[in-house]
């Protein structure tokens, strides 16, 4: 599912930029210098499709059987973004955030 330009969820733009993370042309520029060709459409579509399994897998383990719309809805949510952010940053302080 893409999202049209200039979308915005109800709760605010979803981004990696937030909360002192990369975004994602920041994320597609080092992917170029080390090798790996990418865009900032590419880096927006490999982080989404990473947030959407991390979403599907969250919901499975409470017991909840999202459709398709629902983890999208999930995994595009800043606040998700900045949990799972969170959750990191807390379980290996050796990774700046």
């Amino acid at each position: 599912m893409s999202m049209p330009k200039g979308y915005k969820s109800n709760h605010g733009y979803a981004t990696v930029g937030e909360g002192g993370g990369l975004g994602y042309r920041e994320i597609a520029e080092k992917m170029t210098s080390s090798g790996d060709t990418m865009n900032h459409s590419t880096a927006r579509n490999v982080f989404l499709r990473a947030m959407k399994k991390v979403a599907k897998d969250a919901c499975v383990c409470v017991g909840a059987e999202p459709s398709d719309e629902e983890i999208n809805r999930i995994a595009s949510d800043p606040r998700f973004q900045l949990g799972l952010m969170d959750i990191i940053a807390n379980e290996s302080p050796e990774i700046s955030i």
